[in-house]
């Protein structure tokens, strides 16, 4: 998800700009050795101008959001790809234990429930510090249940983290959905002084997050079942509505 430049960038006189984001500074380039440049080499570079600013700086009227797929956007009727490229604490588990069914849009229901934890709060719902596969497995059953059968019977490192029954060995400290949404969203939100969510909106966004992270893809939602949740219609587009009128008013 990328963010749009504001709609009159355009209409900037070039002291504006630098007015706005800043002049020029070149910089000389030096090389590791010390010896001097080679000829053709430039002596000095523009470092490229910054337009971005903090996630909390930005009113709701300026947050136009559209999508980048940076190459890896495919029709799955026309296509197969068996092998997922976002990061690892988004990744769909069907990547790691289905590979050869290949990925169709319930692996972008799944990445995209990812996607809203971290936005309405400050961490990612699976922690992947310094994480493995095998992790980032573990943090989806301590968040969402033991695994559907097969897959569990296939993940060769269960034991490194749970017993045959799906209870964790006692060296762990497991933390629930819940704690998780205190401590990665309420708790954040609080301190930085946005508002909370109440225990309406808490458990319909619960709700929403755990049906569109469901281990087994087909009975993930749809995207046009997504918008229908409670959570979307309720909140969320309502929200978006209200910022789009403001940005009428500006």
């Amino acid at each position: 998800m990328l963010l749009c430049l504001p709609s009159d960038f355009d209409k900037l006189s070039i002291d504006e700009l630098y007015e706005n984001y800043g002049s020029p500074a070149p910089e000389p380039v030096v090389r590791f050795d010390g010896q001097p440049l080679e000829s053709g080499v430039p002596s000095s570079v523009v470092p490229p101008i910054w337009l971005g600013k903090s996630s909390e700086d930005f009113s709701p009227a300026e947050s136009k959001v559209f999508l980048g797929d940076f190459g890896e956007g495919y029709r799955p009727s026309t296509q197969s790809r068996h092998e997922s490229h976002a990061p690892l604490s988004f990744r769909p588990p069907e990547a790691q234990f289905e590979p050869e069914h290949g990925l169709s849009f319930p692996a972008d229901i799944w990445t995209l429930a990812c996607c809203i934890w971290i936005i309405l709060g400050q961490r990612p719902l699976f922690e992947d510090i310094f994480a493995t596969t095998d992790d980032i497995t573990a943090e989806q059953v301590d968040v969402l249940g033991k695994l559907p059968l097969q897959w569990w019977e296939k993940w060769a490192a269960r034991h490194e983290y749970f017993d045959e029954g799906g209870k964790p060995n006692q060296d762990r400290q497991v933390r629930s959905c819940e704690d998780r949404y205190e401590k990665h969203i309420q708790i954040p939100r609080e301190q930085a002084g946005f508002p909370c969510f109440d225990g309406e909106e808490k458990a319909a966004v619960l709700d929403m997050v755990r049906s569109m992270l469901s281990f087994e893809p087909e009975k993930r939602p749809t995207a046009q079942d997504v918008l229908k949740c409670e959570w979307m219609e309720r909140w969320a587009i309502p929200d978006m509505e209200k910022s789009r009128f403001r940005k009428c008013q500006t």
